[in-house]
């Protein structure tokens, strides 16, 4: 797991020691390197995430070790996949085509914190063992909208609707955090496990 001074660390650690799933935080590059898969976790601002990663040198290593490696980005881990981000005009890793937009709707309230039903016809692999409808929990003001529409393998409706998983190869984001959704969370979390 990587550590850019934000984000849901120690709840996702948690739920992956609890699962029996060997984890480290890090900001080392090498270590990085090294792993047999990644994941970022959400919480917290684009700018500040896309700083980070600068300054811990780690970005390079992200672009080249991502599309090669198992990897989940959840809520701000899926967002900075994307090319730019509306939050603060932010740059980001430019690993999928596409941009972060802000909820649009004007009765909706933002941030979107709670639980959404998460649809999907056919079953993607980070979902498997759950049902099309199951309710996640989101906390986010943002959502990734991917160039390529055959990436969103789930959606959800807040205001509007918008893609909930995206998948590319090896590479998936969640918007919502399975580290916070209970039984149908941890699932998400062996199922990527599985994966590696």
């Amino acid at each position: 797991m990587i550590d850019y001074s934000a984000g849901n660390l120690r709840s996702v650690k948690r739920a992956l020691d609890f699962l029996g799933i060997e984890n480290e935080i890090t900001k080392n590059s090498k270590e990085v390197e090294k792993a047999d898969a990644i994941i970022i976790p959400g919480v917290g601002n684009a700018k500040a995430a896309m700083r980070s990663l600068t300054e811990n040198g780690l970005i390079e290593v992200l672009r080249e070790t991502i599309p090669r490696k198992p990897y989940l980005g959840i809520c701000l881990g899926l967002q900075i996949l994307f090319e730019k981000s509306a939050e603060d005009n932010s740059k980001c890793l430019g690993i999928l085509a596409g941009e972060v937009v802000k909820f649009s709707a004007p009765e909706i309230k933002i941030p979107h914190i709670g639980w959404n039903p998460v649809e999907f016809s056919e079953t993607p692999q980070i979902l498997a063992g759950i049902e099309s409808g199951a309710p996640f929990y989101f906390a986010h003001s943002y959502f990734g909208v991917p160039r390529d529409e055959n990436l969103v393998k789930a959606t959800t409706t807040h205001g509007e609707i918008f893609p909930a998983v995206v998948n590319r190869g090896n590479v998936w984001g969640v918007q919502f955090h399975p580290e916070k959704s209970g039984r149908v969370g941890l699932q998400v979390l062996e199922n990527f496990a599985k994966m590696i």
